[in-house]
Formats: structure tokens, C-alpha cells, sequence
């Protein structure tokens, strides 16, 4: 009878054992998933990996704002084109060069952005000859943290909704100023 209950016993360890084991599993799995959402913040549309889409916190008492991206990949063998943009968030949203007048940089609106096949497009704040998305009549301001949906639309690839986070630049610590 003993070596019965030894065996019942020790059986009853293995299948706790199992049970935590299967629960750490879990977890670890749940973190991991979790992290690599909070890291991974890119897109993909056909050809095009839209890379880490960001805006800058608005400047208080404006009504504008600023989206900006890590890079737009174009993968494939065919150019592309960034052709429209929109948000709940905004009346309007613009593509936007910037460009040096002189000593004074400027922006302006364009039609369209070029993406060349297998080439990477950057979109970062600050510096001639970069662009980015400008958000026109602002419905609330952009506060570091928060996230808001933009769709963009592509000549070749189609429409894509990509989450965008509000972030302070970590070059300055202080948001671009239009």
C-alpha cells in the first residue's frame, strides 16, 4: 500500500510540476508577444515596410502637428508613391518637404512622395530636403503617449492603416516647431 501512495504521490509532483511549467511557458510567451508589440511598431503594405510612424507633441495653443517615420521601404522592382493621407485626428493631412530659403528653412506642400523601387525613403524630423505628414486642423492636442490611427494611401499598393505614437525627439527632448 505504501508504494502505491509513493507512486500516486510522486505522480501528483510531476503533474504540478507540468501544471507550473506550462504556466511559466505561458507567461513567458505573453511577455514576449507584449515586448515585441511595444518594439515592433513597423507596417507592411505589398512591397512597402513603413517603419516606426511617430508624430511629435503639438505646440500649445496650435491646431497643427507633425508625422514623421523611421523610413518607407519599397521592397519591390516597381516605384511607388505616397499620394493621400487622413486622420480622425485632423481636418486635413498634408505631405510636406522642407526646404532652405536663404538662411530660413520652409516647408511646402507637395502632390506626392516618391518611393523609388528598392530603395528607403527616411522621414524624419529636422533638415532640408526631408519631409513629413503635417496634420492640419487639429481636433485635440498631441500629448507624448498617446496613439492615433492614419491611413495612407499608396499609388501602387493601396490603402494602409498604420498606428502612429506621440514621442518627444530624443535629440532634442523638445517637439519640432513649424
Amino acid at each position: 500500500m505504501s508504494l502505491i501512495l509513493q507512486k500516486l504521490t510522486a505522480r501528483n509532483r510531476q503533474g504540478r510540476r507540468a501544471t507550473q511549467l506550462r504556466t511559466l511557458v505561458g507567461a513567458m510567451l505573453m511577455l514576449a508577444l507584449s515586448v515585441g508589440s511595444a518594439f515592433g511598431h513597423d507596417f507592411r503594405q505589398g512591397n512597402l515596410l513603413i517603419e516606426h510612424p511617430y508624430a511629435t507633441p503639438s505646440l500649445s495653443g496650435t491646431h497643427v502637428g507633425s508625422v514623421y517615420f523611421k523610413s518607407i521601404r519599397n521592397k519591390g522592382s516597381v516605384p511607388d508613391r505616397l499620394v493621400f493621407a487622413s486622420t480622425p485626428l485632423a481636418g486635413r493631412v498634408e505631405i510636406h518637404r522642407m526646404h532652405m530659403d536663404g538662411n530660413v528653412m520652409r516647408m511646402r506642400e507637395v502632390p506626392a512622395l516618391d518611393l523609388p523601387a528598392q530603395s528607403e525613403v527616411s522621414l524624419r524630423h529636422g533638415g532640408a530636403g526631408t519631409h513629413h505628414l503635417m496634420l492640419v486642423d487639429l481636433r485635440k492636442p498631441l500629448n507624448d503617449g498617446d496613439r492615433f490611427d492614419i491611413e495612407l494611401v499608396f499609388e501602387n499598393a493601396g490603402k494602409r492603416k498604420v498606428s502612429v505614437w506621440v514621442q518627444s525627439p530624443r535629440n532634442t527632448g523638445h517637439p519640432h516647431k513649424h
